[in-house]
């Protein structure tokens, strides 16, 4: 493992949700699954994995990806049902890639129709399914707002600060980008792993650093007011509440 010097420039938070996408893989074939997630995380992608469109739409709804690659032949319901959920009930709306043998122009208009935003037909090179993640994150990313409003809370992840009833928040960098991580993700939860690889990446020095920036943020954030909007949910990790 590498280590974080006390000079060295931490990344933006713009430029940490840039470069580390996470993708949720929904696929029934353990051995395409286990090809997708180890070439996946290969190129610096964090990855869950779902056997089951129920448990792929439960980790969907729970945690904020950046992209989800759906397979449409699952066993216990359609990966275009599950899609058509996805835009439905998750906040914010992940861009949703479908996996299918099916390549008619009928079966495309059906996943197109139920709101994904590409289709790959099996069988498909991993250099390119890695390439069109990245671009639906890239593009899911730039359309992001780049200020987000959450109650009182407001953060402006391209000019770096944020603010709570009026007042600019005294934030570190590193406090700033678990701060926009978890707006980013609002109102779901986030959990510390996830915050490790979208802060820190392969250079977190150790287990108290996380403690460590969560107080500090705490103490920005929350301890002039007289309610705390981060919360922490235990057995997942750190959400925002307004």
């Amino acid at each position: 493992m590498s280590w974080t010097l006390p000079w060295q420039r931490l990344k933006t938070a713009s430029e940490t949700l840039m470069d580390k996408l996470s993708v949720l893989l929904i696929e029934d074939s353990r051995a395409i699954a286990t090809e997708i997630y180890d070439f996946l995380e290969q190129q610096g992608m964090t990855v869950d994995y779902a056997e089951t469109g129920h448990d792929g739409l439960r980790l969907a709804t729970r945690h904020a990806y950046d992209v989800i690659v759906l397979d449409v032949m699952l066993p216990d319901i359609s990966g275009v049902t599950v899609c058509q959920h996805i835009k439905a009930q998750c906040d914010p709306i992940p861009p949703v890639l479908l996996l299918t043998a099916r390549d008619s122009l009928s079966d495309k208009s059906d996943g197109f129709a139920a709101g994904a935003d590409d289709y790959l037909t099996k069988p498909f090179e991993q250099v390119e399914l890695a390439l069109r993640c990245r671009a639906l994150g890239r593009r899911q990313q730039l359309h992001g707002a780049q200020q987000r409003v959450i109650g009182e809370l407001v953060v402006n992840d391209k000019q770096q600060w944020a603010s709570r009833a009026g007042d600019v928040l005294p934030l570190s960098s590193t406090d700033f980008a678990i701060l926009c991580a978890l707006a980013q993700a609002y109102p779901n939860a986030v959990s510390r792993q996830q915050l490790i690889n979208q802060v820190w990446g392969d250079d977190f020095p150790d287990s108290d650093v996380l403690r460590s920036h969560i107080y500090t943020l705490r103490q920005a954030l929350d301890k002039p007011y007289a309610t705390a909007m981060l919360k922490t949910i235990h057995g997942i990790g750190f959400r925002l509440e307004a």
